[in-house]
């Protein structure tokens, strides 16, 4: 296939207007946009995420989390909109911002702030801060503001973090202490209701059990040996009618009576007649005397002597017998007593032993929390002092010189090859659509007859004029028209940063 080079550049010539109508128009959008569009300042901050400066087996902070877990949620906190609307009105940091919603300034705040988090095993982990602004002075206050916020809440987490944890283990060892206290109370009352019954004191009650037993069994004799002595006396007395003569007749007063004269005799040896211990002897003595001196004359008036010692001496066993037998009662008693809180003790040694190991648990709590409120104590001083792990500044905001973008060169270069493009692409495609007959060829591809001559459509000098007018009314409507409408759109309706903001955040990114 032959292509008629000279047919298609007459053909691009013949309508060269529209190429540079299109071109012209794109071009004075581009050159008027790139004029307009303001100019914007970036300006970067970097913080650091520092390690503690105490060693932690000296003394292990109270605030422990991961670096990048730490920035990423003092930039969830940065980030809020009650910060983001505080700042952008404190530093104006858009135009118009009384034509603006909230939801536009943070929305904008959101797009001009760039937060990057670069952290890497056995590297420093990093905040990097930047802010695009319409001013070198905006960019960098806003930074500045974001980096004041973040050491705010890093120093009032940490801060807030150690004293919550003091506290916390303050309460538990009030708490802990005061279980304590209930447990020692509850084991002391147990031990006084039950102070006869306690473990501790078994081996002590098993012996006295022993001497008590020993005790109950000597009773028993000297019951039964009375009990034997009155059945002889009663034999013999019978038999013979006759009441022997000794020591054992007498009555008990007699044998007491001659008990204190031999006590009285020594007591005199080595005591003088007025001493305290001499004169009671000597006071019961004679009390004991008059009732001898009775039972005798009573014993004496009696019609038969013999029948008189009898009764004496029956009476006298009658009353020891008496007399052994209230005793053993009272040992027995005392066994059945003793017994019943030996038997008792095995339940009071459970009960006690479950209170103790209560007891013993809360104080294995108790110390443990001692320790820990010690470290909390220790981990809330390295924070106040700020010598644990905490985020600072490395590189400090600074007011750029010059404006990161718009690239104005760039874009007016790239609008006037755009502008290019779519006016060859116009001419391209209106010589694709048009299906008139324009060379001899398509008289005779189209009717199958070959001319003589052809003769080309000679315009006259008025349409000339008209046509060339309107190309002139369009020239000029493209250079002054459409960037005079850029110009007031942006000052009359809104910024062309915001409005092309807009239009590119509904197609999902920025420029």
């Amino acid at each position: 296939m032959n292509l008629d080079l000279k047919f298609y550049m007459a053909i691009f010539l013949r309508r060269i207007h529209y190429f540079i109508i299109v071109t012209t128009l794109v071009s004075a959008a581009s050159i008027a946009a790139a004029l307009l569009l303001p100019s914007v300042y970036e300006a970067s901050s970097m913080l650091l995420v520092e390690n503690s400066q105490i060693p932690g087996a000296l003394a292990a902070p109270t605030v422990q989390a991961a670096a990048m877990e730490k920035l990423q949620t003092m930039q969830n906190k940065l980030m809020t909109r009650a910060n983001l609307l505080d700042i952008a009105n404190r530093l104006k940091v858009f135009r118009n911002m009384q034509d603006m919603t909230p939801d536009d300034i943070v929305q904008g705040m959101q797009n001009a702030t760039s937060i990057q988090n670069n952290a890497a095993k056995g590297q420093a982990t990093f905040m990097n801060i930047t802010f695009d602004g319409m001013t070198g002075k905006i960019a960098a206050g806003v930074v500045n503001e974001y980096v004041t916020l973040i050491l705010k809440a890093d120093v009032d987490s940490r801060t807030k973090n150690a004293e919550d944890t003091v506290n916390f283990f303050d309460q538990e060892v009030t708490a802990l202490s005061a279980q304590m206290d209930q447990l020692s109370a509850k084991m002391l009352d147990f031990q006084n209701k039950n102070s006869n019954a306690l473990p501790s004191n078994l081996a002590f009650r098993q012996a006295q059990m022993s001497s008590l037993q020993g005790k109950l069994d000597a009773t028993d004799q000297s019951i039964k040996a009375l009990q034997d002595q009155k059945a002889q006396v009663i034999a013999t007395y019978n038999s013979t009618g006759q009441v022997a003569n000794n020591n054992a007749n007498q009555t008990p007063e007699a044998k007491q009576l001659a008990v204190l004269n031999d006590q009285l005799n020594q007591a005199l040896a080595v005591m003088s007649p007025n001493h305290p211990k001499v004169k009671m002897l000597q006071a019961q003595i004679s009390q004991l005397e008059d009732i001898v001196k009775t039972q005798a004359a009573t014993a004496s008036g009696s019609a038969n002597p013999a029948a008189s010692m009898f009764e004496v001496q029956i009476a006298d066993f009658d009353a020891r017998i008496k007399a052994a037998t209230e005793t053993r009662d009272q040992v027995q008693k005392q066994i059945d007593d003793l017994q019943a809180t030996i038997d008792k003790t095995p339940t009071n040694q459970v009960a006690l032993d479950a209170l103790t190991r209560d007891y013993q648990n809360v104080q294995s709590q108790y110390n443990a929390a001692i320790q820990r409120q010690s470290q909390a104590a220790a981990g809330e001083r390295i924070e106040l002092l700020s010598k644990g792990e905490r985020v600072t500044v490395v590189d400090s905001a600074t007011i750029p010189d010059s404006p990161i973008k718009p690239k104005r060169a760039k874009i007016a270069l790239l609008g006037m090859a755009a502008g290019m493009f779519m006016g060859f692409a116009l001419v391209v495609l209106m010589e694709l659509l048009n299906r008139s007959v324009r060379r001899p060829r398509d008289i005779v591809k189209a009717f199958g007859i070959t001319p003589i001559v052809t003769i080309p459509y000679v315009r006259t000098p008025s349409e000339t004029m008209k046509r060339r007018s309107a190309f002139i009314a369009m020239l000029l409507v493209a250079v002054i028209g459409i960037p005079a409408i850029i110009y007031a759109i942006h000052v009359f309706y809104q910024p062309l940063d915001v409005l092309l903001n807009r239009v590119t955040s509904k197609f999902g990114f920025t420029v």
